[in-house]
């Protein structure tokens, strides 16, 4: 019914996100029966929206307004906020320039017209092709190529753009589950957080550095690893794809990536870095606020790069468009400037003393980490059950104070079962395993496989609870965004 052939069917696979939430709406009806069967009672309350939770001594209120804009009152004994990214309703915030790509339907008035699109991400890749698409089609010709049509004779084209002006590069071949490192392993870092807290960013560099220069010797003396810093690290990562025109460089990755899964080859350095991604988390909330910085501002963005690859056919319609003359990628570099005020429609990007004007602009950079004040419950601020997390303050010669030994740096300070830390005698059975509020000291942090690991350690933590107290488990709610539940 989806056009997916049971064949092509695997765990390496991408997949359309309609099928991708046909199959998880299945799953979910899957679940709820059998709950129902088990002599569970499931309420799930579609296009309901919580606007209210407040802690009480015992138990938690939550407060929902229903389709017909009524409101519910409801106590329960846990909740769980699983919020996710919070999307207005209305992205086209001025006509023509759209704070987000989601719902791509939005997109569908974009016209033949100049459009340029901040990031160059899949999430930038989906707004390119969500435009294009309502504009022309993307079809195989004889041959297999993938090839871009539209009727369109004036000016529609499409310009991505980033601070570095590259694509994400193809998904590439690497075996499942991760096979274990030698060097940079769990246990290893666990003994420099123990034992170097001071130095912890630095010392985790150097577990780095040995562990790639093991996995792909060649590699490491390409970009002189011997030589490199937390902060140039990035620069030398990065520096042999932005000597190419982007376009040139995503053909010749594309076909690197499609040659290697054929013959199920690995990049032993793309490997490397991809299992090590997992192992720098163990560390990265012991981090002290200096630490935390560089890691952030440098460190980060190759691991982030190498794991966020893309699929194959995401490249190949970025491809099929640029041989259209519908496609191009521009570097903004550091010191570009957005202006959508003084333009009629869309906006302008200025860069130096040269303008980039386009009728229709879409901010395509996805949600970035938020602070604990964007928590969409006022009663939790104002009860003071929310608040930024800590993080250690770096010493000083002459020792970090008592009274400034911590400092707030973003994100809602959770415990170790992801519930907030405060010190009021009421309720803390609410966790938070919404996304944006857990970035900051969980830079990877994603898609399914980090909403299992949450889901789990949450429900542990409520099943724990519930037998500890001797009741039952009736009460349990979660609240969620995501459309499986609208």
């Amino acid at each position: 019914m989806l056009g997916v052939p049971a064949e092509t069917i695997g765990d390496r696979e991408f997949y359309p996100r309609v099928v991708l939430g046909e199959y998880f709406q299945s799953q979910l009806a899957a679940l709820l029966a059998k709950a129902v069967a088990r002599g569970h009672v499931v309420d799930v309350k579609g296009r309901h929206r919580v606007v209210d939770v407040k802690l009480c001594e015992q138990d938690i209120k939550v407060e929902v307004a229903t389709l017909d804009g009524s409101t519910e009152n409801h106590v329960f004994d846990h909740v769980v906020m699983a919020t996710g990214h919070d999307w207005p309703e209305k992205t086209e915030t001025k006509p023509g320039f759209f704070i987000s790509p989601w719902p791509a339907a939005n997109l569908d008035t974009i016209a033949d017209v100049s459009v340029g699109v901040l990031g160059t991400s899949l999430s930038g890749i989906d707004a390119v092709v969500s435009v294009a698409t309502s504009h022309g089609s993307f079809l195989l010709d004889d041959s297999g190529v993938m090839q871009y049509h539209t009727a369109s004779e004036t000016g529609f084209h499409i310009t991505m753009m980033s601070r570095k002006g590259l694509l994400p590069e193809a998904d590439f071949y690497c075996p499942i589950p991760y096979e274990p490192l030698a060097i940079f392993t769990a246990a290893a870092v666990d003994k420099i957080v123990e034992n170097a807290p001071d130095r912890l960013l630095d010392e985790m560099f150097d577990l780095f550095r040995a562990q790639l220069l093991a996995s792909d010797p060649g590699y490491a003396e390409r970009i002189g690893l011997g030589m490199l810093t937390v902060e140039t690290v990035a620069d030398a990562y990065f520096a042999e794809r932005g000597a190419y025109d982007p376009l040139t460089w995503a053909a010749m990755n594309l076909g690197e990536a499609k040659a290697n899964k054929a013959s199920r080859t690995t990049v032993a350095w793309r490997y490397a870095i991809l299992s090590m991604h997992e192992v720098v988390l163990r560390a990265v909330p012991h981090f002290n606020d200096q630490d935390l910085k560089r890691f952030h501002n440098h460190f980060k963005t190759l691991f982030v790069d190498d794991y966020a690859t893309v699929p194959h056919q995401s490249i190949e319609r970025l491809l099929a468009l640029h041989r259209a003359g519908r496609l191009s990628v521009l570097k903004l570099g550091s010191d570009y400037s957005l202006d959508n005020d003084t333009v009629a429609t869309g906006a302008a990007v200025d860069i130096g003393n040269v303008r980039h004007t386009f009728a229709a602009f879409i901010d395509a950079t996805g949600q970035q980490a938020i602070s604990a004040w964007d928590v969409p419950f006022p009663s939790l601020i104002e009860q003071g059950a929310v608040r930024q997390a800590r993080t250690a303050k770096a010493s000083t010669a002459f020792g970090a104070m008592d009274d400034t030994a911590e400092i707030a740096t973003g994100g809602i300070d959770l415990d170790s079962q992801f519930r907030p830390k405060f010190e009021k005698p009421i309720s803390h059975n609410i966790y938070c395993v919404s996304i944006p509020f857990l970035l900051h000291k969980l830079p990877f942090v994603q898609g399914i496989t980090s909403a299992e690991e949450l889901g789990t350690l949450v429900a542990s933590a409520i099943l724990d609870d519930v037998e500890k107290r001797g009741f039952g488990i009736n009460a349990v709610r979660t609240l969620a965004s995501d459309p499986l539940w609208q």
